[in-house]
């Protein structure tokens, strides 16, 4: 931008959304990662919940279910670790016929994108499209990142040898208003993030 159009003012309405998109990326780039993947997630339509603690997580995961309606539905859960919350609100999760959503941890957070990165671990060997609209995930501060390859690194350092297979990230947690080709082969989610602080 020119000096000149910096104290008139004058120039298109395209130089000013250039400028203005260019101050985002910036100001994005100078934000710590945590407050970063929160607006990149809520701008994705992820609906997302901070906890300080792991009663607070057991509070909110209740206001979940009371909004929702799922007491005593049925949930695809895959990880042994998360079974105590599920039972005590007798949510059923061994075999379900139709369940209501997914309840699930993950394997890391992605700032630069807000999305969530998945892997056989937390969702078998299901795509995205083939899970739940409706999904519940269980997260900590600590498995935020900057970017999709430094997700990865962290798998591979984590996991050693006994790489986990299906890695795969959901971005999109609402149907988008208008035809977006970048959402093209992908679902939308209904998702709420339980955010607890570990850090």
């Amino acid at each position: 931008m020119s000096l000149f159009r910096k104290f008139f003012g004058v120039g298109s309405d395209a130089s000013d959304e250039d400028s203005q998109s260019e101050f985002n990326a910036q100001a994005q780039q100078n934000t710590p990662v945590d407050e970063r993947f929160m607006y990149n997630f809520k701008k994705n339509g992820g609906k997302f919940l901070y906890c300080t603690d792991p009663s607070e997580v057991n509070e909110q995961f209740e206001n979940i279910l009371e909004e929702n309606d799922w007491y005593e539905s049925e949930v695809i859960c895959y990880e042994p670790k998360l079974f105590p919350l599920l039972d005590d609100n007798k949510l059923l999760y061994k075999s379900p016929n139709q369940p209501k959503f997914l309840f699930a941890s993950c394997e890391n957070l992605i700032a630069d994108e807000g999305s969530i990165l998945f892997s056989s671990n937390q969702i078998k060997q299901n795509k995205p499209d083939a899970l739940p609209v409706n999904i519940v995930i269980y997260a900590t501060t600590s498995q935020i990142l900057e970017s999709k390859s430094d997700g990865l690194r962290v798998i591979k350092k984590k996991y050693d040898k006994d790489y986990p297979t299906n890695i795969t990230t959901i971005k999109y947690f609402e149907k988008a208003k208008e035809e977006d080709f970048l959402q093209y082969g992908s679902s939308a989610k209904n998702l709420y993030l339980l955010l607890l602080e570990d850090l």
